[in-house]
Order: structure tokens, then sequence, then C-alpha cells
């Protein structure tokens, strides 16, 4: 099951620009509460604070439960022994200071990253004309949290590529994810996210929950302004990867090279695994060919990584979550990125 309802959905994340981008599919009108959470256009940054980050992480004491005799004892167990309490001085539970729910588990290190302060007091500061809010959440209970920053009209390259350029801002009270600005773009055609670009370093700025991160508030919000580079970075990606060029047999050795059916060895895979292999190949080998949003750019690279992007979007088993769910944490946690540039270096082993 999802660790997330459709309920919270509805309710704690909120997507805009809904006039050009359409419905999140999580919508539903009767559990929207007492406000939606689509927007026509841009969403309010107030809307952000008040509807999703209205409350503060807080550090509390954490302790561990021992036996005690009855002249020690601060409380009985289940079974009516003396027990106590023993505080664990340099350990520390985040919190949320409203409902009391218990985020993490640090080291008295760890420093709190605040939403409104990290996310969006940050983001705001780079806001303009030309970017607004498109969507921002709360995942995991309020142990994860984003809010991403877009142009807001669509971007069309001339091999016909159709993009909206992203700056994800985001940050965790689990330990999950270090606080992460990060340059994404949205194939608007079939919602995919990619990282922009494949062969470029530098797309990310993380700080860690430590003692100095403070002090790299200011280079995040430097960071932030990468998103107007976005567009011509992709731009030129996507042109490149137009550029070369992908026959029908180099296709059917990148299948062969990326979903193996035997063991590196060259023993049978198992009749499961052999099973999941052929499925696979056949979904990929269908958005390939017939597929509208990836049968336009097929023989070329780019058809390729659409293809795989694709795939793992849309099509790919998802076990314990519901693929919204998983989508935006392999957003946030890069992920995706990873998948595309893993599909690209076998690409180009294999091209001839």
């Amino acid at each position: 099951m999802s660790r997330e309802s459709l309920a919270h959905l509805n309710t704690h994340t909120l997507i805009g620009n809904t006039d050009h981008r359409g419905m999140a599919w999580h919508f539903r009108a009767g559990l929207q509460g007492d406000e939606p959470n689509h927007y026509p256009g841009p969403i309010p940054v107030e809307d952000v604070r008040r509807r999703l980050f209205n409350w503060q992480a807080a550090s509390r004491p954490v302790g561990v439960e021992l036996p005690a005799t009855y002249e020690t004892m601060t409380h009985l167990d289940e079974s009516g022994a003396p027990m106590r309490w023993q505080r664990i001085a340099d350990r520390q539970a985040i919190c949320r200071d409203d409902n009391h729910q218990v985020l993490g588990l640090f080291a008295s290190g760890y420093v709190m990253h605040q939403y409104q302060e990290w996310l969006v007091t940050t983001v705001a500061d780079i806001l303009d004309d030309d970017l607004a809010v498109s969507s921002a959440g709360l995942l995991r209970g309020g142990a994860v949290a984003w809010v991403e920053v877009s142009v807001p009209e669509s971007i069309t390259t001339p091999e016909g590529v159709e993009f909206r350029p992203n700056l994800l801002a985001t940050t965790s009270f689990d330990g999950s994810i270090a606080t992460t600005f990060k340059r994404t773009v949205t194939d608007v055609v079939c919602d995919n996210t990619r990282e922009a670009a494949l062969a470029e370093k530098g797309q990310t700025f993380k700080v860690k929950h430590s003692r100095n991160s403070a002090a790299q508030l200011a280079p995040a919000r430097q960071a932030l302004a990468m998103v107007h580079h976005v567009a011509d970075d992709f731009a030129a990606e996507v042109a490149k990867l137009c550029a070369i060029s992908v026959p029908d047999l180099t296709w059917e050795r990148f299948l062969a090279a990326y979903v193996p059916t035997r063991q590196a060895d060259g023993t049978a895979l198992s009749r499961r695994a052999q099973s999941m292999a052929e499925r696979k190949r056949e979904s990929l080998q269908r958005l390939y060919r017939h597929d509208a949003r990836v049968a336009p750019w097929a023989g070329t690279a780019h058809g390729v990584i659409q293809a795989v992007n694709t795939y793992e979007h849309h099509e790919a088993t998802v076990r314990g979550s519901t693929r919204a769910d998983r989508n935006m944490l392999r957003t946030v946690t890069g992920e995706w990125g990873k998948l595309d540039r893993a599909a690209y270096d076998v690409l180009e082993r294999v091209l001839v």
C-alpha cells in the first residue's frame, strides 16, 4: 500500500498551472477539503506557507527504557515490572510541533533545515515575471518536502520536443536526502522528468544538515538562479541526442545489453526473471516503435532515452507505493538522472 492516501495527495500537495499542464492523476473533487489543491495558474507563495508549511520541526530528547527498582522507577511495563527512562544525551528526535509526529532520529550534531526558510523563503527570493511556483508538497507524513519553480509556458525545440524547465528545492527530516536544489526538465508530451543534462556536472547543489549549513544559504540562493539556464542546456542536449543515429541493428543491440535475457556468465535466468526481462523488452519495443511519446524520435539517441524514461515513469512495476509517490521520490533523490545516464552509457557501448 502507498504511504500516501488519495486524501493526503489532495490536501498535502499543491499543483499549479493546470490550465497549461492539466490536472494531476490523483485529483478527486470530493477529497479536496475546504479548498482545491489545483491552481489554474501559479501557486501563490503564501498558500505554500499556509497550507503545507504552517508548522516547524522541533528537536526532542530521546530516552531508553531500562529496568528499575520500585524506588527509581518512572513507570511499569506491560507485565507490571518497574522501569525507568534514561535520556540519551547525544541523540535527538525531530518531531512536528503541531501533531508531534516523529520524523527522524539523529545525533546531536544534526541541524534542522526548516521548510519555510530553506524551501519557501529561499525560492521566493528568485521569483519574477518569468518564474513561479508550479508544485509543492509533503511526503512521508511531512518528513520529505519539495517546492518546484517553473517557467509558465512550455518551450519547443527545433526537433519537436516540448519541455518545461524547472528548479526543484527539496529537503527532509528523516535523513533520506540532504537539502537539494537541482535542475530538472518536464517533457510535456508525457509528463516525464529528466535532469539536465546527461553528460554535465554541477546541475545539483546540496547542503548537509550540519552546524555550518546556515552559511550555505547564500550559495543556495545563487544556485537557484540556474533555472534560467536550463532551457538552453536541455535544448542543446536534445539536439545532440537527436543527431546521434541509432539504426535498427543498434537498437536491438541496446535492448540485448540493457535488458539481458541471460546472466553475465552466460547461464540462463530463472523462469521468473526470464519472463520479466521479456516483458520489459516488449514494452520498450512497443514504446519505441509505436507510442506517440517516443516513436517520433525513434532512430535517434533521444528516442532511446525517451523510451527508457517513459517506461520507468509509466509502465515499470511499482511495489510498496503508488506510481506518483515513487516518481516524485525518484525526482527529489536524483534517481531519474542515474537511470537516464545508465541507459545512455549502455547506448554508447553498442553504437556502431
